[in-house]
């Protein structure tokens, strides 16, 4: 009888488990289906939605929202953000469940330029929100066309952010942004060009890049939005090791110097013989995004910013003018290379040199001559005031992909500890960071 009763409460057990799990089934199915009734399918048009792909590529959306390895733009890559900890990217395909198949172009609006997301929540302003405030109703259409109708949903769920429970709470957001988000749509200058305010447009709302390259206040909140305030492009915080540099026309701080054609050059590919090479996020814009815009773009956007405000640094001397050749390492080329590199020996700044650049920067540091190995001499990288995209680019190599050809320089954090890095940076700041010692160009 026991033994009748204990299978009777197996099956009634089982019974209702599949009753719950066939009602679950069928409620998400319905929820799925009204979330897809919500989609504003009268934009789902071939123009709008390629429209809307190229101010995806224009915004660099793959950057944040593709994980290493992952799916495009299903979410997962972790983001570090400093005094709060580690983000993870959301899926933004138009998967029902773990996207955003089922956001209305309210709701995808609002998270875009407001920084609130379908559930009310406020988001982390790791998402670029505040520039994105600056982007027009018509591209915020096609934007939803795009990732709505344009882009294969993708059921994957990102991990959950690792952040301090005291720092998790979401509610400071709201006056964070009271405070500190201006969320005023861009305004045309009708005193310049229609290049000008495309680059304007461009540089503060899609490209966002006030969001790397304009200074931060002590609650981490962007000190300009726009030309009209002090500060604004005037070079970044540190993030992820890498800096972003003063990109105003200042001659001495900035890009003043550049060329309309250098700086065109070096946002198309990320390169500029005896000038600059592009490293780590900057990097990654530039193949994700800036080469791949329309040459148009590439113009208005030169054409805004050697025209805003110069902001001066703390420099003396441009940061590319920099640098001698070096001639102390000609005298241990004949020493094995095992003790150049030797983790076990306090090798000099030299003979780390020689160890590991010189085969490709030369024994003297200017490259070669096509350029395709940088000169370190007069590089704007080297003779920056502070070494930290200099390290970034020893430790973590660089590589840059553009139409199709690999631009890369391994990193040495598996080959070189603390106390060599420190050495070897000195060696070429103190080598390649100086003052010249002489007035013409020196040989690539």
């Amino acid at each position: 009888m026991q033994r009748r009763l204990l299978w009777l409460y197996v099956i009634s057990i089982a019974l209702v488990g599949s009753l719950l799990a066939g009602w679950h089934a069928v409620a998400q199915e319905i929820w799925d289906e009204a979330a897809a009734a919500s989609v504003n399918k009268e934009l789902n048009r071939a123009d709008l939605i390629e429209k809307g792909r190229y101010l995806s590529v224009a915004s660099d959306c793959k950057a944040c929202h593709t994980a290493e390895g992952g799916s495009v733009y299903a979410g997962g890559r972790a983001m570090h953000v400093p005094l709060l900890g580690t983000l993870y990217s959301s899926n933004i395909t138009p998967d029902i469940a773990t996207g955003i198949g089922g956001w209305t172009l309210q709701e995808f609006d609002r998270a875009l330029r407001e920084g609130v997301g379908k559930d009310g929540r406020n988001l982390y302003p790791a998402m670029p929100y505040v520039s994105y405030a600056k982007i027009t109703d018509e591209d915020i259409k096609a934007l939803y066309a795009y990732f709505l109708f344009g882009v294969a949903p993708v059921h994957e769920r990102p991990p959950a952010n690792k952040i301090p429970q005291l720092l998790s709470a979401r509610w400071p957001l709201y006056f964070w942004n009271l405070l500190f988000t201006p969320n005023k749509p861009f305004a045309p200058n009708p005193q310049k060009s229609d290049a000008w305010n495309r680059g304007a447009y461009l540089v503060q709302g899609p490209a966002h890049c006030g969001e790397c390259h304009t200074p931060r206040g002590l609650a981490f909140q962007a000190k300009a939005f726009d030309e009209t305030k002090k500060g604004f492009l005037a070079g970044g915080p540190v993030l992820d090791g890498w800096e972003a540099y003063n990109i105003t026309p200042d001659p001495i701080g900035g890009i003043g110097k550049w060329t309309e054609e250098q700086l065109t050059q070096y946002l198309k590919t990320g390169h500029v013989n005896r000038l600059a090479q592009a490293g780590g996020s900057m990097a990654e814009a530039i193949e994700n995004s800036l080469a791949n815009m329309q040459d148009s773009d590439i113009a208005a956007i030169v054409t805004y910013l050697r025209d805003i405000p110069p902001v001066k640094g703390r420099v003396r001397m441009p940061r590319q003018s920099l640098g001698n050749p070096a001639t102390d390492v000609v005298i241990l080329r004949g020493n094995p290379l095992s003790r150049d590199i030797d983790p076990r020996k306090k090798a000099d700044g030299a003979r780390l040199y020689l160890g590991f650049c010189a085969t490709c920067h030369g024994v003297d540091g200017t490259g070669s001559k096509d350029g395709y190995y940088p000169s370190l001499i007069r590089n704007s990288t080297v003779g920056a005031k502070d070494d930290h995209n200099l390290r970034q680019a020893i430790l973590e190599g660089i590589s840059r992909t553009i139409d199709g050809e690999e631009k890369m320089m391994p990193g040495f954090a598996d080959r070189m500890d603390e106390e060599q890095l420190k050495r070897l940076v000195n060696y070429l700041r103190a080598q390649f960071a100086a003052p010249p010692r002489q007035t013409t160009e020196p040989r690539n």
